[in-house]
């Protein structure tokens, strides 16, 4: 297991120190963006691949029963995300952003391995601070596209989707060894770790 780990996170930092690593790469890259592209930009970098993942996960494993109970945290996630876009396409300078992006990975990778049992109001606050950050640095990729919109719409409807394949996955977990969701979360919260570091070192 010892060696497991220290594989995994040899991986992980190697991804985080790699550009695919991050979602958000900067504006030139995005200006013709669409909707089909914006909806497969989620999938292109680990941050964002990995908090929609693991919101989606956590909300499952700390829910009583199947049902509106685990959707607090996603779609507050879903609803912050269009709003923090909504401010950085106007213009709304947020500094430090993306170390905020990167403290966000570690916070729901924690959220995940601990399986804080956080419900309903509180878990959406705590969700939808986490995509405020995530929405601002999407609202500022895409201040020069002319199709900001649809593109937007189509993250949008990626994060949809990732939330609901981390529900489903948080659901078939609960039954499982207790060291599997710990171990997710584990390297999540590893991911986040290792891009804070190399955001706050450049």
């Amino acid at each position: 297991m010892r060696t497991s780990l220290k594989a995994m996170t040899a991986l992980i930092v190697t991804a985080a120190a790699s550009g695919s690593a991050l979602a958000h790469t900067g504006l030139n890259a995005h200006q013709q963006m669409g909707f089909m592209s914006g909806f497969l930009h989620p999938f292109t970098g680990l941050d964002h691949l990995a908090v929609m993942l693991a919101i989606g996960l956590w909300s499952a494993l700390i829910a009583q029963k199947f049902g509106r109970e685990m959707l607090w945290g996603p779609l507050a996630f879903a609803n912050m995300l269009l709003v923090g876009a909504a401010l950085g396409l106007g213009g709304v300078n947020v500094p430090a952003v993306e170390p905020l992006i990167a403290a966000s990975l570690v916070a729901a990778g924690l959220l995940v391995l601990t399986k804080l049992p956080l419900r309903g109001v509180g878990a959406a606050m705590l969700a939808g601070t986490f995509a405020l950050f995530h929405g601002l640095a999407h609202g500022y990729e895409l201040a020069d596209n002319v199709n900001a919109f649809q593109a937007l719409a189509g993250m949008v409807s990626a994060t949809v989707l990732l939330h609901t394949i981390g529900l489903a996955l948080g659901w078939s977990l609960r039954g499982a060894n207790v060291w599997v969701p710990r171990l997710i979360g584990g390297t999540v919260a590893a991911l986040g770790s290792a891009l804070l570091l190399l955001q706050l070192t450049n």
